[in-house]
């Protein structure tokens, strides 16, 4: 389809839904987008934050640029209702996306199935980096968006893991991880735990997904030698990152923004020894003994929407989804 500067293709929820689309590939999509940005090629400043003094509601932007692709997007996220229950709340987020080559217009989405996938993925990613090479047991904590694919993804980047644990107290969460699970390895089946604690102390990976209301807090004396633990959510006590013998983060800048729930007393968090991305260049190894007990904190980075969102936007063009609007005529 011929396109100029006046039109623009909108990608609704229901549009991105029925795009097939491997784990795999969104695996190594968002892996690029971390090599690249550990490049130098990609641009990822810091989002900005709107919040009003009742805290009812909070808005972020994120701007960046993929080098490789040569696109540069803009992701909005709005969330209002935080003063009330989950079923009372809204939550909107969009990606806009240019081509800085042809100038033009890409495609404007809703990007919260790119959330559902980026996010596990790059906890994937961390435990791929992070695990010991002996590990055979995960435990994902939480039922919710980020903890239904959890499994699916931590199986393609970690194919030897062995049991599969989950906490989670939720019937239709609990379903919606089996069902994925089932989906995407219909041969492997996950063991639901009701002692979590126990759990951990036999899990080579934890990967917290929980919300922010969960009562489970996993302390570091429950971790066995060269376990590791992802932070997404909620589900680990502070203990596990101040006591930890290497830590990891997506973004340090960003961890001392959005993770000040894990502060010690005095308010203070630990100094981050590496970066994904770092990690992914192949510059340096997350993990330097096999009893190391590592722990990783799972933030956004905007190069990742972007990656995954063009790769969606490139998939829809090819079949010819979602609406020309003329928005600039």
């Amino acid at each position: 389809m011929d396109r100029d500067d006046t039109t623009l293709r909108v990608l609704s929820t229901s549009d991105l839904a029925g795009l097939d689309i491997s784990l795999a590939d969104v695996v190594d999509t968002v892996e690029q987008a971390y090599r690249t940005l550990a490049a130098g090629k990609s641009d990822n400043p810091r989002k900005l934050t709107v919040k009003p003094a009742d805290g009812h509601s909070v808005s972020y932007a994120m701007l960046g640029r993929d080098g490789v692709r040569n696109v540069v997007a803009i992701k909005t996220s709005y969330k209002h209702g935080l003063d009330k229950g989950r079923e009372e709340q809204h939550y909107y987020t969009t990606l806009t996306i240019y081509d800085d080559d042809s100038g033009l217009p890409v495609a404007m989405m809703d990007c919260s199935r790119i959330g559902s996938l980026r996010t596990p993925a790059v906890s994937a990613l961390l435990a791929r980096e992070c695990a010991s090479p002996d590990a055979t047991t995960a435990l994902v904590i939480g039922t919710g968006t980020q903890g239904r694919l959890a499994l699916p993804f931590l199986l393609t980047t970690l194919p030897r893991l062995e049991r599969l644990l989950l906490s989670g107290t939720h019937p239709e969460g609990i379903a919606a991880v089996r069902a994925e699970l089932a989906r995407h390895f219909p041969d492997r089946e996950v063991e639901l735990v009701g002692d979590v604690a126990a759990a951990a102390g036999e899990a080579d990976v934890i990967v917290a997904t929980a919300g922010a209301h969960t009562p489970t807090a996993v302390e570091a004396g429950r971790l066995k030698p060269g376990a590791t633990t992802i932070l997404v959510g909620h589900g680990l006590a502070p203990s596990t990152l101040h006591r930890a013998d290497r830590v990891i983060a997506t973004s340090e800048a960003q961890m001392r923004v959005t993770g000040i729930d894990m502060a010690d007393a005095a308010g203070n968090l630990p100094v981050v020894d590496l970066e994904l991305p770092v990690i992914l260049s192949g510059v340096s190894k997350a993990r330097t003994s096999p009893t190391q007990r590592i722990f990783a904190y799972n933030s956004g980075l905007v190069v990742t929407d972007i990656a995954l969102g063009h790769r969606f936007a490139q998939l829809a063009a090819e079949q010819k989804l979602g609406t020309e609007v003329a928005l600039w005529r």
